[in-house]
């Protein structure tokens, strides 16, 4: 961890009357620290300049609790939140042979986030044209990636209910909360079609390929997803398809290996149209 990070995090635990409460962790977008305050499990999450979270504050304000943790302080550049530190894992159910299971609590926690809130609607949410952005960057450098970029395109211009979206939802940003249930963490705050929410649901749990990668598991988590959710299945798989190009995308972006994005698309194509 950078010297500075340090020291922002030093200043944050005496700002927020703080104190640590197990080891620091690094992520791509932060530095996550455990803590407690007035005896309450809580993590302050220090954002990292390139975060893609600006949005979380705002987002975590409008959920207000509801199928996501608690923000219990915020500025610019960190979070103060409630720490879900139960012990059960969506991604263990869903490679123990419970993966209908996971996704069915995957879905409850979608409703909820989806539900009308009394708060008003973030003005910072980012709109979900914008998040595609690096797939209509890269979608030259592979032909799968156009097809994508294609049908992301057809998506936005037939853009159905518009809501405030986690935009990251996935088997490792649901957690236990013990008493609390199962709670979100990590929104992207977006706003658009609700059905973009589930879109990442198909190709995780990642990097499991041996469970993911399968065109009976993706046309099967579709039809839950659109049955839970009022959804068209249809839609849902396009979505995903979409999505899976955009995976890739970041990948290429990140000087990352793109493989495994590109075989969810692979396998999604064709199921999408």
């Amino acid at each position: 961890m950078a010297e500075a990070a340090r020291q922002d995090i030093a200043g944050y635990l005496k700002q927020w009357s703080a104190k640590p409460d197990g080891e620091r962790m690094e992520t791509p977008a932060s530095w996550l620290q455990p803590v407690r305050r007035a005896g309450v499990a809580a993590m302050l999450k220090l954002l990292k300049p390139h975060s893609d979270e600006q949005n979380a504050a705002a987002l975590l304000r409008y959920y207000d609790g509801r199928g996501a943790v608690r923000l219990f302080e915020a500025d610019d550049n960190a979070l103060l939140m409630e720490r879900a530190s139960g012990e059960r894992s969506l991604a263990a159910m869903a490679l123990s042979g419970r993966d209908v299971d996971a996704a069915d609590i995957l879905a409850d926690t979608v409703v909820i986030l989806h539900a009308p809130s009394g708060c008003a609607v973030p003005a910072s949410l980012t709109p979900l044209a914008e998040r595609f952005r690096a797939l209509f960057a890269y979608e030259a450098t592979h032909p799968l990636l156009g097809q994508c970029a294609d049908m992301a395109r057809q998506l936005l211009a037939t853009e159905g209910e518009r809501v405030p979206l986690h935009g990251d939802l996935h088997h490792y940003n649901v957690l236990d909360a013990g008493a609390r249930g199962w709670l979100a963490i990590d929104p992207k705050g977006l706003i658009g079609e609700r059905t973009y929410d589930v879109a990442n649901l198909l190709c995780n749990p990642w990097p499991h390929g041996e469970l993911v990668h399968s065109p009976d598991r993706m046309r099967q988590m579709a039809q839950l997803y659109a049955r839970r959710l009022g959804l068209d299945a249809r839609r849902v798989l396009n979505f995903a398809f979409a999505h899976a190009g955009l995976s890739a995308s970041w990948d290429l972006e990140d000087g990352e290996d793109p493989g495994y994005g590109l075989r969810c698309a692979d396998v999604l194509s064709p199921l999408a149209g």
